[in-house]
């Protein structure tokens, strides 16, 4: 099955015929990913095992679980701003550039964690503080994904967009096993007792992170811009030249352009980090919890990272599998397995056993990295070069607000009022959603497809 859509102003051949050259770009956008998402994911592992006991002391274990996730759902309200912000930068002066910055955004945030004082040290001024910084992590991995991904996506051969395009989408599987294994050792070394890991073991992961950072720098200004991007900028600057207007804010002409686009690509995402946030922080939380599966801490971890290699396994899967079938019909297969598994999960959760919760986490994240996988490079595709950063990001990044801040909210709250089950219904209405934008995306891509 192939499809070629219009092909828009500016756009070239990428030089994916350069394997060398193709390779470089694949290593250099993975490893920026993953270690924008482990500093993303630490948080989320924190705030399950740490942060309701460090900064919402006062509140009590449920009450403190639910304000520590209020502060992990803040990133996501800072996403689409991010893919905004660094949007409009990435359509205007390159995807390299804007990637160095998002990675250094991140990275400076993520240390400033790890060295916050406690609640017990200077009370409130703690969790507000806590909140600022994880902002600011929002807005870096709101302005990274699409960036990362259309390093790839615009570097790859036609033929082979969904596989080079899976690269990125990798980081946050292997930062999830990181994240996982950090906290891991950390508890290992520190000993089966809170006293020394909820102190300053907790810490050692978000300080660690800033030698990840200075390796993905320097990867990263290794790398040189895309073809298509230059392209489009010397299109652009002779337009200028000849007609002497100013170009419109890439936001603005997107919005004007491909709303549509937009929010259908946030439908498409919402039970995708539903899937994920749930699979990886609640699950985590609920794991560990008195009133919950009450499962040893190591244990969960370890199931993290085991979680973790499925997903990169799906991932890799789902990505190869689109180019031969397209991009939808493996997004919509993940759908349909969603919709299905969200009303078997909580039940089967509910039996309290390790071997269910396992199954459970592991499953989760291997139906969701089915869809990511091929999302990696069927959401640039859906919009023009002169504002590809700023759609895709945006896209993505609004699927976030929805699917991966307001059901780990949400979920304590429903489980307590109506059973676990409540919460399986929730992610099975965000899969129906998911579904229906993805088939209501037909016809919509903008660049050359193929699959």
């Amino acid at each position: 099955m192939s499809t070629t859509s219009t092909t828009p102003p500016g756009h070239v051949a990428p030089r994916g015929d350069r394997p060398q050259e193709m390779r470089k770009v694949a290593v250099a956008s993975c490893v920026g990913t993953t270690i924008e998402y482990y500093d993303f994911f630490i948080y989320g592992t924190a705030a399950a095992l740490v942060f309701p006991t460090v900064f919402f002391p006062a509140l009590g274990s449920t009450a403190g679980t639910v304000a520590s996730f209020a502060t992990f759902a803040v990133a996501f309200v800072a996403r689409p701003l991010g893919a905004v912000l660094f949007g409009h930068f990435g359509d205007r002066l390159g995807r390299k550039r804007t990637l160095v910055t998002t990675l250094l955004l991140m990275g400076a945030a993520t240390v400033a964690i790890g060295l916050l004082p406690t609640a017990a040290a200077i009370g409130v001024l703690a969790p507000i503080a806590l909140v600022v910084l994880r902002f600011l992590q929002g807005l870096a991995v709101g302005g990274e994904w699409a960036g990362a991904n259309l390093l790839t996506a615009e570097y790859a051969p036609v033929g082979k967009r969904g596989f080079y395009a899976v690269f990125p989408q990798l980081g946050p599987a292997f930062a999830f096993a990181l994240s996982s294994a950090t906290f891991l050792v950390s508890d290992a070394v520190l000993g089966t007792t809170d006293g020394a890991f909820l102190s300053y073991g907790w810490r050692i992961p978000f300080i660690a992170s800033a030698l990840m950072v200075a390796v993905g720098l320097y990867i990263r200004i290794s790398i040189e811009e895309t073809p298509a991007f230059r392209a489009e900028a010397e299109r652009a600057d002779r337009a200028e030249d000849v007609a002497g207007a100013k170009r419109p804010l890439p936001f603005v002409e997107v919005v004007r352009q491909q709303p549509l686009e937009i929010l259908l690509s946030a439908g498409l995402m919402s039970v995708l980090f539903g899937f994920f946030y749930m699979g990886t922080a609640y699950l985590t939380a609920y794991g560990t919890a008195p009133e919950g599966a009450a499962l040893d801490r190591q244990f969960v971890l370890s199931t993290g990272i085991v979680a973790a290699l499925a997903l990169g396994v799906a991932t890799l899967a789902g990505g190869v599998w689109s180019d031969r079938v397209g991009r939808r019909p493996v997004i919509i297969t993940s759908g349909v397995l969603a919709l299905a598994w969200s009303l078997v999960l909580f039940p089967l959760l509910d039996t309290d056993t390790p071997l269910a919760f396992a199954a459970g986490v592991v499953v989760t994240l291997a139906i969701f990295g089915l869809a990511f996988g091929p999302v990696g490079a069927y959401l640039p595709e859906l919009f023009e070069t002169r504002f590809r950063y700023t759609g895709a990001g945006a896209g993505y990044n609004l699927g976030g607000v929805l699917g991966g801040a307001v059901p780990p909210l949400l979920a304590p709250g429903l489980t307590a009022s109506y059973g676990s089950i409540a919460v399986g219904v929730m992610l099975a209405l965000l899969a129906v959603l998911s579904i229906a934008c993805t088939v209501a995306l037909r016809g919509r891509t903008r660049m050359a497809v193929a699959g």
